[in-house]
């Protein structure tokens, strides 16, 4: 793992409230349906001011490290957030020295392996330490799935209201997305997808655990 320069950015897309924990029970993930949303034909053609049509997921609102709950965002990057589809909310992501990890090879065996080592760098309290705060899934330049993280812990806790502070979600018209505020909240870096929570049980059911 390396630490490079995070850019800012702003993301507008779909939101949920999650937890590694609930997307390993049957029944109790929504992952699956925020990617199958996400992920269906035209879904951000009606978002004005995009950047790019690339597909970022954005991990923020940490409840506490890799065990609690975060909010999920799956989206587009926009030069501005003034008007918000319904339903969507727009995230800031900050621009800091993030830990950065690449997901090389078949999909998703690779990146569940990235996030196993992001894991285990956390809970062996690796140097430098994960901040929590707010982590990005990238698109996949030729086959790679970028990985990055907040390395160093941010001062204040983003208000998940406030559009303008760092980490921070705003939400569109339509049903409320579910946010918390956390103290110093903590991030896991890319989506995990169907396939990889079931990969990811049946590893963990196997080891015992």
């Amino acid at each position: 793992m390396i630490v490079v320069d995070r850019p800012e950015m702003l993301v507008v897309g779909h939101a949920v409230r999650t937890s590694n924990a609930d997307e390993m029970e049957p029944g109790r993930g929504r992952l699956t349906a925020l990617w199958a949303r996400a992920g269906s034909p035209g879904a951000f053609a009606h978002v004005p001011g995009r950047v790019n049509e690339n597909i970022y997921a954005v991990l923020t609102d940490y409840e506490s490290d890799h065990h609690g709950a975060y909010t999920q965002i799956v989206g587009v990057a926009v030069r501005s957030a003034a008007a918000l589809p319904e339903g969507m909310v727009a995230v800031r992501v900050p621009g800091v020295p993030s830990l950065k990890l690449e997901a090389r090879g078949p999909m998703p065996a690779a990146l569940l392996e990235s996030w196993q080592q992001l894991w285990k760098h956390t809970e062996s309290g690796g140097t430098p330490p994960r901040a929590f705060t707010t982590d990005v899934g990238d698109p996949p330049p030729r086959g790679c799935r970028h990985l990055r993280g907040g390395a160093v812990p941010a001062p204040l806790s983003p208000d998940p209201l406030d559009p303008d502070a760092p980490g921070s979600t705003r939400r569109g018209p339509g049903p409320p997305v579910p946010t918390r505020r956390a103290p110093d909240p903590c991030p896991a870096p890319v989506p995990v997808r169907p396939s990889l929570a079931a990969r990811l049980r049946r590893r963990r059911r196997a080891a015992g655990r």
